[in-house]
């Protein structure tokens, strides 16, 4: 249950195991920051709870709860933390205005292109009533993921990060959308230069910090009997 806080002074992240809150937690344990993780319990509803949506109006997560604010939006919440922990390095230092349009849309390109075609591709029954309609919900978001991932196994072709020699959030995002799309049936194999990044993010001390906490997170729902588990892929 969301628990009202007047702790100004605590990092806490609104989250579950497995949403795109993973981002920002391996952004907070990059930068060693100590942070307080609240699980938010979707298969109660608590998403829609008025505690919770004191928090997120949207009912989503993340949301982060820092310096007397609380920040949603993964875009909104990763500038953030880049900006308030500059030694962590989570972004590249941008010169100007142009690199920072340019910079903003790479994480809106995870964002916006790429998360939205991850929802209809790990939950197809969220878009279609029926098997027939969300097997063709799934093909076609196979399709367009196929296509919106070309720039980005292009760009990994050029160097170990989306920044070239330098890790930084957009691999932690790029990272998670692979997550969940290859968990979800989504053929890996024509995209090699994204399989090598995702070994190469496995072997990132924070990263594996990240998903350490998501474990003990989906192991209290399942003792609690609230975990959620996707419904395997439509047939073809």
């Amino acid at each position: 249950m969301i628990r009202d806080a007047d702790e100004r002074d605590v990092v806490t992240l609104f989250m579950a195991p497995g949403t795109c809150a993973r981002v920002a937690a391996v952004g907070l344990f990059e930068a060693e920051v100590a942070f307080e993780p609240r699980l938010v319990r979707f298969m109660t509803g608590e998403h829609r709870s008025p505690a919770f949506l004191a928090v997120n109006p949207l009912g989503k997560v993340p949301a982060l709860r820092i310096d007397g604010s609380v920040i949603v939006e993964n875009t909104a919440i990763l500038r953030y933390l880049a900006r308030r922990f500059p030694e962590a390095v989570l972004l590249p230092t941008v010169a100007g205005d142009i690199e920072d349009a340019h910079q903003v849309a790479d994480l809106c390109y995870c964002a916006a292109t790429l998360h939205p075609i991850v929802t209809r591709i790990r939950i197809p029954t969220f878009f279609a009533d029926n098997p027939q309609a969300q097997a063709s919900v799934y093909r076609l978001a196979v399709e367009a993921m196929i296509q919106a991932l070309a720039p980005a196994e292009r760009r990994l072709q050029q160097g170990p990060w989306w920044y070239g020699e330098r890790w930084s959030l957009m691999d932690a995002y790029l990272n998670w959308v692979w997550f969940r799309i290859t968990g979800a049936g989504f053929e890996p194999t024509p995209f090699p230069a994204l399989i090598e990044h995702d070994r190469r993010m496995a072997a990132r001390p924070a990263v594996r910090r990240a998903l350490e906490l998501e474990a003990k997170l989906q192991a209290q729902l399942e003792a609690e009997g609230l975990s959620f588990r996707p419904p395997a892929p439509p047939r073809q």
